[in-house]
């Protein structure tokens, strides 16, 4: 190939890539991010008097923190990203379960219970709570709760 004939396409091909260096691709129309998974061994019924609120959230609990005793009006439904959290609840035998990474939570509504962290790593939880509209994520006047 004459010389002229290499610098030319030299040129070309050098232009071609700063102008594809350039370029970014287009955005899928729909991107989805998988943020957590579990499962649960019964079956999940999710009733709350209407209108509801739904608020999805993201919860880190410190080593040796915890959530203070309260309960729902409504429901939460979780998963552990990360850590084991210690709950204790009067709808376990024995009043407390461990929910290692990857388990999934269900909290009914109106009954006392606590998540603490009893490990060494932050537990980070996944949340949605589905709740009466106005009503508070969690309520900590024990009074305004359900015993069982």
């Amino acid at each position: 190939m004459p010389r002229r004939t290499r610098t030319i396409l030299a040129a070309v091909l050098g232009a071609s890539a700063l102008v594809l260096a350039g370029c970014t691709a287009a955005p899928a129309p729909v991107a989805v991010d998988e943020l957590g998974a579990g499962e649960q061994t019964t079956a999940v019924d999710v009733e709350v008097d209407g209108p509801v609120a739904v608020t999805f959230r993201r919860i880190t609990i410190q080593p040796g923190a915890g959530t203070g005793e309260h309960c729902h009006h409504g429901q939460l439904i979780a998963v552990v990203e990360q850590g084991a959290l210690t709950h204790y609840a009067p709808v376990y035998p024995g009043g407390v379960h461990v929910y290692e990474t990857g388990d999934s939570v269900i909290e009914g509504a109106d009954y006392v219970h606590e998540g603490v962290n009893e490990g060494e790593e932050p537990v980070v939880l996944l949340v949605t709570y589905v709740t009466e509209e106005g009503a508070p994520l969690a309520e900590t006047d024990l009074a305004k709760c359900e015993q069982e």
